[in-house]
Parts: C-alpha cells; sequence; structure tokens
C-alpha cells in the first residue's frame, strides 16, 4: 500500500481516503465526529491515520496509542493524548483531569467528571483550530481511558473534534461498541499484487505470486514484510499455510527474524522500548545505560526498520512492539521492568516505578507489595479503582505472611468489584479464604461475596447470603454489622414478592434482635431500626422510628453528609409510606443536589428518578419528564440498565396506553428475570392507575389486586386507594382495602394520608357522608404538594354531584378538574372529566397538540435549563455535553420558538410543543 507523492492518496483505499476527507471537510464546516477504524493486525489502519494527519494541514493533530503491558493503569492513554495538547490542566473546569492524572489532590473524580472535563478540554483547544485525536492500538488502551474517550466521543457535536480509533477486528475495547465504523479489509487483487510487486525484487512463478495475495488476503503490512522474511527456497515456492497464530502471527515472526538477528545489546534495547511505554528517549538511555547499553544499539535496531529513535521512541508497527515484548526472556523482562523502575523517578512517577518494580520481581517481597500498596492508595485518591484492583492484586502475589496476603487479597478483590470485574473478585475472594485469617476476616469475606450476588442477580439469593453475613458480623461486634443488615433488608425488599418465603421479616427480625450501636444513632441506624420495625412490629408501631428516621434523614442532607447519598434509594421510600410529601420534596430535592455536587454518577440517576416521581405527584410533567431524559442520559453514559419506574409511572398518568403497556410489559419481564418484586409491585400499580384513568375499572381491580399481594416500601397504600376506586366503580367490595388505607392514613395523620382516605372513602359513602367526605378530601389535599391527587379528588366529587344531580356544583368541580388535568397532561383523567362536562351540556374542547414544529426532548431539556437561569457550562455539566453543543442546541430552540433570548423561554410554552411520548 503505496502513498503517492504529489496526492497522498494511499494506493487500493480509494473510499477509505474519501471517508477521511468527508470527516476533515465536516471538521472544517464546524461539526465534530467520532470514527473506529476495524481491521486485523497489518490491515493498513495506522497508515489510514498517517494519512488523516497529512491531509488535514488546517486541523491540529494529536496522537497516542494504548500499549499491551500497560493496560491496568488507569488514565494511561489519556494522559499520554493530553501531553500532546495546549497544557490548560490548571482552568478549574478541567480539575478532574489533573487530579486523575496525580498532578493535583483533591476528592476522587468519578469517571464521568472526568469525562465532561476531558470533552471541555478537546473543546476549548478546538477554540483555535480544528482538532483531530488519533489513537493508535486503541483495543489496548487502559480501561478508563477508553471508557472515557468513548464517553467523549458519544458527546461530540458542535465542537470541531475528531476522534478516530484503531482497533484489531477482534479487539476487547468493547467500550467503542456503537460509534460509527469504518471495516478496514484487504487490497483487491490487483492493489495486491501491485504492491507485492514493489517488495519482492526476485522473479516470481505467477502461481505463487497468486498464492502470496490469497493466503494474506490482500494484508498490506504481510504483503511488505512477509517476502522480507522468508528464504530465497521458501520465497520462490510460497511461504505455505498460515500457521495457528493467524496472520498477526506470521507477521510477528517476520519482525521476530530482524529481531533475533541483531546483536544482544540493541536487542535489550528494543526491549526496553518496548516495556517503556511513554516513548520518551531520555527515559529509555537512562534505562539503558543502568543495563550498559551504548548508542551504537540504536544504530542497528533503526537500520533493521523496527523502531525510530527522536524527539520521541516509535516503533515502525504497533505489531513489532508486542512481538518484541513477547519474545522475551523472563530473565531479560525482569532486568529490563528493574532498569526502568531504577530510571523513572519515584517522586514524579511512583506509581509505573511500583509498576515495574512488580514486574522485576521474582518470588515474595514485602517491600514491593508495600509499595503497590501505596500505589494502589494514590490510584484511588484519583479514581482509578481499576488500576487500585491491579496493585493490589500483584500486592497479594508477592506478599510473603500468609495473613497479610489474605488481607490485600480481600482488598484486592473488594476493588475489582467496584472495578466491575466480577470473575476476578472471585477469584481474589478464594484466595482471601485460603490464609489463615480470622473469624472477623471471613465474615467481611461473606459480605462481599454477597454484594457481589446482589449486584448481578439482584432478588431472590441475594438477601439470605447478605442476611447470614450481617450476623456473622453482628456475632462478632463488628461496626458495620448494621450497615450490612440495612443491606440484607434492602435486599429482601427489593426480592418482595419473588423471594425466598418470609425473607423480609426474618431480615426484620434479624435486624432487631442485632447488637445496638455502639456509636450515637446515625440517619442509616434510625432507619434500620425504622424499617425492621415496619416488618415485624405492623405500620402502625412502626411510625414513630420511621419518622425519627426521616427526620435524622433530612437533618444529614442539610449537612450534606455523604453517606446520605448512598443510602438515598433505602431512605426516600419512608417519606411516602409516612404520607409526608413536604419531607419527600425536601429529601429527593438536597439529594439531587448532592449527588450532582458530589459527582456521585453511580447513584444520580436514581436520585433524579425519585424527584421525577416527586414532581410527577405535583402535577408538574414536563418538569418529571425533564430529569427522567436527564436520568436516562446518564444511565447509558455510566453503562448502566436506565431506571424504568419514573417513566411508566409518567405514561400510566398521562394515559398513553400504548407507551404505557410497553413500558409496564418491559418492566415486568425484566423484573421476573431479575427476581426484583418490588418493581414488579409497581408495575402492577402503574397499571391500575393507567386503567383506572381510561375507565377500564375491571383490569384496573385486577392490576390493583396484584400490586396489594405485597405490602411493598413506600407505595403500597397508593396501591389501595386505586383499589378502592376500580372496585367501586365495578361494583365490588372495597371494604378490606378501604379499612387497610385508613389504618395507614390515620397513624400517619398528615393531610395528604387523610386526604386521599377521605377521597376513598367517600366513593363507598352515600348522602351528607359522602359529600362531608369529598368535602375533606379537596381541603387537606389542596394544603400538600400532591396537586395531581387534588384534581383526581375534584374529578370524583364532580362525577359524584352530577349522579346527585347538582348540575351547577358538579360543573364547578369537574371544570376545575379538566383545566388542572389538561394543564399537566393527565389526558385520560382529564377525558374522564371532559365526557362528565359534556353529559351535563357543558362543552369543552380536547387537548391538541402545537401546530408549531416540535422541539426534539434534548432540545426541551436543554430550553427548560435555560429558563431555569443556568447557563450554558453548567447545562453542559449537568447534561454531560460541552457548552459548544448546548450553544447549538439552543440555537435551534430560538429558531423553533421564534425567540431570540432566555429570557423570552417560557416553561409553558417548552412544554406545549415539547414531545408528549413518555419515551
Amino acid at each position: 500500500m503505496r502513498i503517492r507523492d504529489q496526492s497522498l492518496q494511499l494506493e487500493g483505499r480509494r473510499r477509505e481516503c474519501e471517508a477521511l476527507d468527508r470527516l476533515v471537510a465536516d471538521l472544517g464546516a464546524g461539526h465534530s465526529a467520532a470514527l473506529v477504524l476495524r481491521g486485523e493486525a497489518g490491515i493498513g489502519k495506522t497508515a489510514l491515520l498517517d494519512y488523516l494527519e497529512a491531509n488535514a494541514p488546517s486541523c491540529r493533530i494529536a496522537r497516542a496509542a494504548g500499549v499491551e503491558s500497560e493496560m491496568e493503569l488507569a488514565f494511561g492513554g489519556l494522559h499520554q493524548l493530553c501531553t500532546r495538547l495546549p497544557d490548560r490542566l490548571s482552568d478549574p473546569r478541567h480539575e478532574a483531569l489533573s487530579t486523575a492524572f496525580g498532578l493535583t489532590t483533591g476528592t476522587p473524580p468519578d469517571r464521568f467528571q472526568v469525562g465532561l472535563a476531558m470533552l471541555n478540554l478537546l473543546a476549548d483547544v478546538a477554540e483555535d483550530a480544528p482538532l483531530i485525536c488519533l489513537i493508535d492500538d486503541a483495543q489496548w488502551l487502559d480501561r478508563m481511558s477508553a471508557q472515557t474517550l468513548a464517553f467523549v466521543a458519544r458527546r461530540l457535536l458542535a465542537e470541531r473534534v475528531a476522534l478516530v480509533f484503531a482497533i484489531r477486528e477482534h479487539g476487547d475495547a468493547n467500550e467503542l461498541t456503537g460509534l460509527p465504523e469504518l471495516l478496514v479489509t484487504g487490497l483487491g487483487y490487483d492493489d495486491a499484487r501491485a504492491l507485492l510487486d514493489t517488495t519482492v525484487t526476485r522473479v516470481l512463478d505467477e502461481r505463487v505470486r497468486d498464492r502470496f495475495v490469497a493466503e494474506t488476503r490482500g494484508n498490506p503490512l504481510a504483503l511488505i514484510e512477509l517476502p522480507r522474511s522468508l528464504p530465497a527456497g521458501r520465497l520462490t515456492s510460497g511461504f505455505g499455510r498460515t500457521g495457528p497464530d493467524g496472520l498477526a502471527g506470521k507477521l510477528e515472526q517476520g519482525f521476530l527474524l530482524r529481531f533475533d538477528a541483531l546483536p544482544a545489546d540493541a536487542c535489550l534495547l528494543l526491549l526496553i522500548a518496548a516495556a517503556e511505554p511513554v516513548g520518551d528517549p531520555a527515559l529509555l538511555w537512562r534505562a539503558a545505560e543502568r543495563l550498559g547499553i551504548g548508542a551504537e544499539a540504536a544504530a542497528d535496531a533503526q537500520t533493521a526498520g523496527l523502531i525510530d529513535i527522536g524527539s520521541r521512541v516509535r516503533f515502525r508497527h504497533p505489531l513489532i512492539r508486542s512481538a518484541v515484548y513477547r519474545a522475551g526472556s523472563a530473565a531479560d523482562l525482569r532486568a529490563v521492568h528493574s532498569a526502568l523502575a531504577g530510571a523513572t523517578d519515584a517522586s514524579l512517577d511512583p506509581d509505573r516505578r511500583a509498576w515495574h518494580r512488580a514486574y522485576a520481581t521474582v518470588g515474595l517481597d514485602e517491600e514491593v507489595a508495600a509499595e503497590l500498596e501505596s500505589a494502589a492508595a494514590r490510584a484511588q485518591a484519583r479514581g482509578g479503582v481499576g488500576t487500585a484492583a491491579a496493585f493490589l492484586q500483584r500486592a497479594t502475589e508477592l506478599t510473603p505472611d500468609p495473613g497479610r496476603r489474605a488481607e490485600r487479597a480481600l482488598a484486592a478483590a473488594g476493588a475489582k468489584f467496584e472495578a466491575g470485574e466480577p470473575d476476578a473478585a472471585y477469584d481474589l475472594l478464594s484466595a482471601a479464604e485460603i490464609g489463615p485469617v480470622d473469624d472477623l476476616h471471613r465474615a467481611r469475606l461473606a459480605r462481599l461475596r454477597a454484594q457481589i450476588s446482589f449486584a448481578h442477580r439482584r432478588g431472590r439469593e441475594a438477601g439470605a447470603l447478605l442476611l447470614d453475613a450481617a450476623n456473622r458480623l453482628d456475632a462478632l461486634h463488628d461496626p458495620t454489622a448494621r450497615e450490612a443488615y440495612l443491606e440484607a433488608l434492602g435486599a429482601a425488599v427489593f426480592a418482595g414478592r419473588l423471594g425466598s418465603h418470609r425473607n423480609v421479616q426474618k431480615a426484620a427480625e434479624a435486624a432487631r434482635a442485632a447488637h445496638p450501636t455502639p456509636r450515637p444513632a446515625g440517619a442509616m441506624d434510625l432507619l434500620l431500626d425504622g424499617v425492621a420495625s415496619r416488618f415485624t412490629d405492623g405500620y402502625t408501631v412502626a411510625v414513630p422510628s420511621l419518622r425519627r428516621a426521616l427526620q435524622a434523614f433530612r437533618q444529614a442532607a442539610e449537612r450534606g453528609e455523604d453517606k446520605v447519598v448512598q443510602w438515598l434509594w433505602r431512605g426516600c421510600p419512608v417519606a411516602p409510606e409516612l404520607w409526608d410529601d413536604e419531607a419527600w420534596h425536601e429529601l429527593t430535592d438536597r439529594g439531587v443536589e448532592l449527588a450532582r455536587g458530589q459527582g456521585a454518577l453511580g447513584v444520580l440517576p436514581g436520585a433524579l428518578t425519585y424527584r421525577a416521581v416527586v414532581h410527577l405527584h405535583a402535577g408538574e410533567f414536563g418538569a418529571a419528564a425533564m430529569l427522567l431524559t436527564e436520568s436516562d442520559a446518564l444511565a447509558s453514559a455510566t453503562g448502566t440498565t436506565p431506571l424504568r419506574d419514573g417513566r411508566l409511572m409518567l405514561a400510566a398518568w398521562r394515559g398513553e396506553e400504548r407507551a404505557a403497556a410497553r413500558l409496564i410489559d418491559a418492566a415486568v419481564q425484566d423484573a421476573v428475570a431479575r427476581g426484583e418484586g418490588r418493581a414488579l409491585g409497581l408495575a402492577r400499580h402503574a397499571t391500575a392507575v393507567l386503567y383506572n384513568g381510561l375507565g377500564r375499572y375491571e383490569a384496573a381491580l385486577d392490576a390493583a389486586r396484584k400490586a396489594c399481594e405485597q405490602e411493598d416500601l413506600g407505595f403500597f397504600a397508593w396501591s389501595l386507594a386505586e383499589a378502592v376506586e376500580a372496585a367501586t366503580r365495578s361494583d365490588t367490595g372495597a371494604a378490606d382495602a378501604l379499612s387497610q388505607l385508613e389504618e395507614r392514613a390515620r397513624a400517619a395523620g398528615t393531610d395528604w394520608g387523610l386526604g386521599i382516605w377521605a377521597r376513598s372513602a367517600a366513593l363507598v359513602a352515600e348522602g351528607n357522608d359522602a359529600d362531608a367526605l369529598h368535602r375533606e378530601a379537596i381541603e387537606r389535599l389542596g394544603r400538600t404538594r400532591m396537586v395531581v391527587h387534588l384534581a383526581r379528588a375534584q374529578l370524583l366529587y364532580g362525577e359524584w354531584l352530577r349522579r346527585e344531580n347538582r348540575r351547577h356544583d358538579a360543573r364547578i368541580q369537574l371544570r376545575l378538574a379538566h383545566d388542572s388535568l389538561s394543564r399537566m397532561g393527565a389526558r385520560a383523567f382529564a377525558d374522564r372529566a371532559r365526557q362528565e362536562l359534556a353529559a351535563i351540556g357543558e362543552t369543552t374542547r380536547r387537548q391538541v397538540a402545537h401546530s408549531g414544529e416540535l422541539l426534539t426532548a434534548k432540545e426541551a431539556q436543554i430550553a427548560r435549563l435555560a429558563a431555569d437561569g443556568l447557563t450554558n457550562h453548567e447545562i453542559g455539566g449537568r447534561l454531560f455535553l460541552s457548552p459548544h453543543t448546548v450553544d447549538w442546541h439552543l440555537r435551534k430552540v430560538f429558531s423553533k420558538l421564534a425567540v431570540t433570548s432566555r429570557k423570552q423561554l417560557d416553561p409553558a410554552l417548552i412544554d406545549a410543543i415539547s414531545p408528549v411520548t413518555a419515551g
């Protein structure tokens, strides 16, 4: 594959070159791009990167490459790329990057904070000129770098930045899956023959030439390198079948023939370069000096066409690095890593020095193991949990003392689990169990094993495993026992009706019998006591302790305690369980604020969903949809499963039967498959809301009864209210559900709870009693934030008044209900009110979509945030977009809404022309 001198066009690569030319043209037009060049080793991906660099004279180019021996060092590839960019890491907006690289100290950044900082850095650099980042051998990037760059690539839009990755066809960089790809295949027959003719000077038999072309499958590097590496006899007769290592193996063998022919010092110098991925010639020569290698060794290596040593050290092809490193003997590799460790400045790069020392060590060495343990702590402080796990794993292997080895194995297992490597965590747990460990160590092992099980299988077995671990920790008076009990109880509640018989009861009873905390009871302790009491003593008895827990959570949230964010999903259901709308509003609002501030992106999607449900009950469907869109975007960014709860509840309240049914069916299937009984209960509750709104009461009653089969924490009483309404409308007894609802409402004593009970009781009452209960419901719910429930109370009262032939009074209530329900978007319930009004001769218009051009979901979300006063940088930080992309979306919003400034953005208008589906 040749490059023409004048046009710089690669022979046989017209399709690929045209695609790269379009990418450069798009950059010049102000757009961004991401592209993955995928193909086998030697197929020409690096040559295409070279072509792109040569044909983009108006662009800034930054190159980096993954290195196989450095895959365990977090952010190594990212740091390598940043060294090719102008130094702007001192900018506060890029603080997460400098902390991740160990240049500054601070709170360990979440990997998505690093991603946002990298996105903003690239956008800033591109202000001066379009920027192209070329990343070769992406299959060997460390995981954190690969995740960060993939995160950035998926958010590029209007920054004038291009990320182009070259990756092996069967590489392991799954993070890049889904990005635009250009598959690079072998050259066509004519181009392959022409390339072969440029590299073979001997006369070849036509059949041998054809065999070369066929067996290399047009691979350019094979066509160039294999003829050079074969003896004349084999060259003229053909080189035989490709061996078991495949074409890449054959190519590496060709490079190794040249490598083996070099003097020993040149071989050792190449081995140093292969083990040192930074490409720093000064470091290379310092290590070479330690091994007594002179400058003539570099001349020999460069003459052999294997390496270039200039301002940077660069192998002629990435396969040479891997071939050389794998060819090194164990003794030579130890010597090389020892020399690199000695040549690496311990104050500037202590982690890489520790890593080289680990590779240089044979047998057991406590000093090196301790150094690795310290490196792991530094890595964790930078957010590099994967690197910390690798350091701890190697430290475990080097530790001579069996007890200390078991402790480090447990720490390594925990880090591997946190890094998303459960299989490796399980292996390390097995290693931790071998040592002479005490009972406390084994109990902590059991807890971690149970946590891994819960993270991957959720319901069913995990709760029992967590409970066993909690019992063992409690027997040893370990202070983490109460947290373990809360985990066990949470897992049992999560499994609910799909868990083993009496799992929730058993976990609650064990928690009640646990040793009291030696410290003053905090929010987590009070939450454990309250929830355990809820399932052992019953709702009424548990209310005071649950109320104390809720108050403690509110105070802790106000103080900004870190644990509040971690325990948020367990504490939030307590507020609706107690019918405390004010606490629910306050806690979810503060929880989102804290999660954002702390960069707790693993928690933030759930926090946003809880907050969205609060908005939903307050009748603020637009705000709920906005938060759910953000939650989905975060889940996509973090690679986690999107939370369905908020989406299906919003669709049910909107009365969108098709969208809701689709979401509910998916939620049911997923809940059953994963053993998540609480999610199944919520799906049944949503079904009841949907069909009560649509007036299909028998279907609503069936769903509500199924929802009420288990007393799910947080929404059981909601399902009771749906059951009462559906039962009275289908002439079925509602006494039992109403009795249970009354018990909870009176025990809680809030306007929300008593208002829902009064609304439900009015449905089974008659005459003046019914009238009084309807009025009480409206009065009580009018004092709460629960606007959607107030509107439903007005609807039910209006329906009753019409049946009582009190047409004037009915018209007032039905009109209030219709206007409120229509405004918030509860269309099915609004249609019920419209039909009732029609029955008394009142004309209303069915709500129709705005005739203007619809905003997309992303545009509506950005417009709402801009209307709330957020800057482009603040919006970008919340939605993980660059300010340039935010500005691009806003310009489209201004055009569609015919406005010229943020001050003219009206949330009501945004809602009116935003998508109305549930997504």
